[in-house]
């Protein structure tokens, strides 16, 4: 199964239906609009205007961090400050070498390259960015047999920016080429406060602060998922409150939509009281504990698993998952 088709919940980091819109009204323009990432911010505006000044393109530029953090606005961001163009792919995408060949061939200098996912490229794709990124050059293999030649073509210089979930992922030749390198880390509360009161003046939704730090609280410090349920909440009243937002109403819509105040949902909850009822907490193995509460193994170790685990409510263990007591204490 892709990871495109796995079954997510309102919580869920990834993309879903209705969201690419919504991210792309929201996204910030520029760097100074950005919100938390202090030290990449920092770092990268040096960069960013030092590569400016002296009319180079930047260096290549890996992104790292759990979905929906900010990666994808970033990259549009690093092509605004260039005042570059930027063309976007991803590494599900690019199934054949003349993919990515089509693509570099087609870009003018000072463009941005940008690839989401690009730790799922094929080797045979990715050895080809080797030449293409160290050099500007681009390596084809024309003909079969003892009569193929390699036809090397130049190109223009460019700045390649990849996003990963799973940066451990990528071969050490690609990442190495890579002239930086970024980790994203989940936001602050205060940081989200500010993020969601942006989203909201952009979406014309009058709400109090209070209402905009139980979502923050709720949210998984994760942008994508608070303006999920920022929109979320801003239907619920404008259909029950006539359009007023207030903490009892933000309260409201939230226990609406079943997320509790560590940001769970009722799947989350479902595998916690599974492993503290029938398994005594664990240890339980993934298949074991994906047959008892339904759910693909995909599923619960790439949507469900990660956020159980950073709030320290399960662990892992060379036996299997464990519910740790904070995890128990929440359940009750």
């Amino acid at each position: 199964m892709a990871i495109e088709e796995v079954k997510t919940t309102i919580v869920a980091a990834q993309t879903q239906e209705g969201d690419v819109a919504l991210d792309t009204s929201l996204r910030p323009q520029r760097l100074h609009e950005f919100v938390g990432q202090p030290a990449l911010k920092n770092s990268l505006s040096i960069f960013l205007e030092a590569a400016a000044k002296r009319k180079e393109p930047l260096e290549h530029v890996l992104l790292s961090g759990p979905p929906g953090l900010g990666k994808t606005s970033l990259a549009q961001i690093i092509a605004r400050e260039l005042g570059a163009s930027i063309r976007v792919t991803a590494g599900p995408a690019l199934t054949k070498v003349a993919d990515l060949a089509g693509i570099l061939t087609n870009l003018k200098p000072g463009d941005v390259l940008f690839i989401d996912e690009i730790h799922r490229l094929q080797r045979s794709i990715e050895e080809v960015l080797y030449p293409a990124m160290e050099d500007y050059m681009l390596d084809l293999v024309v003909g079969q047999g003892p009569g193929a030649k390699t036809l090397r073509l130049d190109l223009p210089p460019f700045t390649l920016v990849g996003a990963t979930t799973r940066v451990g992922m990528l071969g050490s030749p690609l990442r190495d080429r890579f002239g930086m390198t970024y980790r994203l880390e989940f936001y602050e509360l205060e940081e989200m406060r500010q993020i969601l009161k942006r989203s909201a003046d952009l979406l014309k939704c009058e709400i109090d602060d209070k209402s905009l730090v139980e979502i923050a609280a709720r949210c998984r410090r994760t942008p994508r998922i608070g303006n999920r349920l920022l929109k979320r909440v801003r239907d619920y009243a404008q259909v029950k409150r006539r359009g007023q937002v207030s903490l009892p109403v933000t309260k409201e819509a939230l226990a609406l939509l079943e997320i509790d105040e560590l940001g769970l949902d009722a799947v989350d909850r479902r595998v916690l009281e599974a492993m503290i009822e029938q398994f005594d907490g664990g240890p339980v193995g993934l298949s074991t504990l994906a047959q008892v509460v339904g759910e693909e193994e995909q599923t619960l170790e790439e949507v469900i698993e990660p956020f159980l685990l950073q709030g320290g409510l399960i662990k892992r263990t060379p036996r299997g998952r464990m519910v740790t007591e904070a995890g128990v204490g929440h359940i009750g």
